[in-house]
């Protein structure tokens, strides 16, 4: 019979990753604005339209069936489908367009996750 026998783990003496591949958390240079910046009239756009859209989706979906499932997911792709449509329909037509920044994503995604929470239980969910 052989000996199956797995060594003890011995002590790592070195770095697992070279000095060139440690990054922070930014991998890189991006500004964040202050929050006043973060809150654009365009991101409210789309919150509100995606909001009015999932609150049809909340009440059709609590009259028929009686359960709301998380839709956090559904409304992140939505948001991110939504905003690229967006962007790629204005510079088709030759509009110079900035894309969305991360921090409007996130408020485009807390609009409309408060919105289909209110529709549903009457409460925000923040």
């Amino acid at each position: 019979m052989e000996d199956t026998e797995i060594p003890k783990s011995t002590e790592i003496s070195e770095t697992l990753l070279s000095p060139e591949k440690i990054t922070t958390n930014l991998d890189y240079d991006e500004d964040v604005l202050e929050w006043k910046y973060q809150i654009t009239i365009r991101g409210l756009i789309v919150s509100a339209l995606l909001g009015i859209l999932f609150c049809i989706i909340t009440h059709k979906l609590s009259l028929t069936v009686g359960i709301i499932p998380s839709l956090n997911v559904a409304a992140g792709l939505l948001g991110f489908f939504f905003v690229k449509s967006w962007t790629g329909f204005l510079s088709k037509l030759g509009f110079l367009v900035k894309p969305f920044t991360k921090q409007e994503n996130t408020v485009i995604q807390t609009c409309v996750g408060s919105c289909y929470g209110l529709a549903y239980s009457g409460k925000s969910e923040l």
